[in-house]
C-alpha cells in the first residue's frame, strides 16, 4: 500500500497511540487530533499532535484540507461504562456529537473513508458466545448506545454522502507495546490487568466481582486482545477502504476467553509475585462470558493476531508497568 495521509482522532490515548506508532513504522503520514482530556501528550511525536476537540468542526475541516487527508481513524471517545450510567449526557455529547462533527468535516472536505473504533458492547448481553457480527444490536448502557448511534450515522453517511466506513467491535484491549514505551495510563483505571499490577505493588487486594458464574472457575470470562494486534486491525481496515472496499463491520478478538482467575494466575506466573485478591459481589449487567468470533476479519481482511496468548499480553504490560514505575 502506498504512503497514506491518515488523521487519527484520540491518537494520544491507549489504543490510538499504538495505532499511530504502527502506522508511522509502516511509512504512513499521520496527523493526530486529541484534546488530551484522556490521552497523553508524551504518547505521540509532538510535531504530529494537534490539540483539538473533535466537536470543533471548522478546525477539523481546515486541518484535513491542509493535510490533504486520505482517511480517518476515529478513536476519540469516553469509554467508562459505569461513568456513562451516571453521566449519559457527557457520553452522548462527546461520543455521538464528536462523531457527527467529524463526519460533517469529512463531507465538507471530501474525505470519504473512516475506520471507527466501536465496541462489542453494542451487542449488550448476548444469548450465546462466541459473538458473531450478525447478532442483534442491543446496548445495555449509554456507552454502548453511543457507539450504536455512531454506527447508525456511518450507515446513513455512506448511503447519502458515499463516506465508506469500517466499524471494529472489540472487548478487552490489553497489553502494551513490546518495547515497554507505550501502555495503559487510564485515570481512573478500570481494566483488570493494570489493577492486578496495582494490587501486587500496593498490597491492597483487587476485587474479583463474583465467583458463582456458570463458568469453569466461577469467574467471568472475557476475550483479551493485544493492543498491537488491535492496532493492526485498524490499519488493515484502512487499506481495505483505500482499495475501494465497501463499508462493513468486524469483530476483533482472539476467539479464546480467559477468566478473571486465569488472568490473575498469568500475572503471578509472569511477575513471580502473589496477587492479593478478594471475592466481591457480582456487578450488575456482567455477562458470564463474552468472546468475539473474528473469522470474518481473518478471512476478509487477512488479519492474524501476532500475540494471541495471555502470556505475551501480561508480559508486555508488566514491562511497561515496571519501566514507568506504575507497579
Amino acid at each position: 500500500m502506498e504512503r497514506l495521509k491518515i488523521l487519527v482522532t484520540g491518537g494520544a490515548g491507549y489504543i490510538g497511540s499504538h495505532t499511530v506508532r504502527l502506522l508511522l513504522s509502516q511509512g504512513h503520514d499521520v496527523t493526530v487530533v486529541d484534546n488530551l482530556s484522556k490521552g497523553h501528550r508524551h504518547n505521540v511525536p509532538p510535531e504530529r499532535l494537534y490539540e483539538l476537540d473533535v466537536r470543533e468542526t471548522a478546525a477539523l475541516a481546515e486541518l484535513m484540507r491542509r493535510k490533504q487527508t486520505d482517511a480517518v481513524v476515529h478513536f476519540a471517545a469516553f469509554i467508562a461504562v459505569g461513568e456513562s450510567m451516571r453521566e449519559p449526557e457527557r457520553y452522548f455529547a462527546n461520543n455521538v456529537g464528536g462523531s457527527l462533527s467529524l463526519l460533517t468535516a469529512m463531507v465538507e472536505t471530501g474525505v470519504k473513508r473512516i475506520v471507527f473504533s466501536s465496541t462489542a458492547a453494542v451487542y449488550g448481553n448476548p444469548y450465546t458466545s462466541p459473538i458473531l457480527e450478525d447478532f442483534p444490536i442491543h446496548a445495555v448502557n449509554p456507552y454502548g448506545e453511543s457507539k450504536v448511534m455512531t454506527e447508525t450515522m456511518l450507515h446513513w453517511f455512506d448511503a447519502i454522502h458515499q463516506v465508506r466506513s469500517v466499524a471494529l467491535r472489540y472487548f478487552n484491549a490489553s497489553g502494551a507495546d513490546p518495547a515497554g514505551d507505550l501502555g495503559e495510563e487510564h485515570e481512573p483505571e478500570t481494566h483488570l490487568i493494570p489493577l492486578v499490577f496495582r494490587a501486587i505493588s500496593s498490597g491492597q487486594p483487587v476485587t474479583v466481582f463474583g465467583n458463582d458464574y456458570p463458568t469453569p472457575d466461577g469467574t467471568c470470562i472475557r476475550d483479551y486482545i493485544h493492543v498491537n494486534d488491535l492496532a493492526q486491525a485498524h490499519i488493515l481496515a484502512v487499506e481495505h477502504l483505500m482499495r475501494g472496499g465497501e463499508s462493513d463491520r468486524f469483530n476483533v478478538g482472539t476467539g479464546t476467553g480467559h477468566s478473571v482467575l486465569e488472568v490473575i494466575r498469568a500475572v503471578e506466573e509472569v511477575t513471580g509475585r502473589k496477587v492479593p485478591y478478594t471475592i466481591g459481589e457480582r456487578r450488575e449487567g456482567d455477562p458470564p462470558s463474552l468472546v468475539a468470533a473474528s473469522d470474518k476479519l481473518k478471512n476478509q481482511l487477512g488479519w492474524n493476531p501476532q500475540y494471541p496468548g495471555l502470556g505475551a499480553i501480561v508480559e508486555h504490560a508488566w514491562r511497561f508497568s515496571e519501566k514507568h514505575q506504575f507497579a
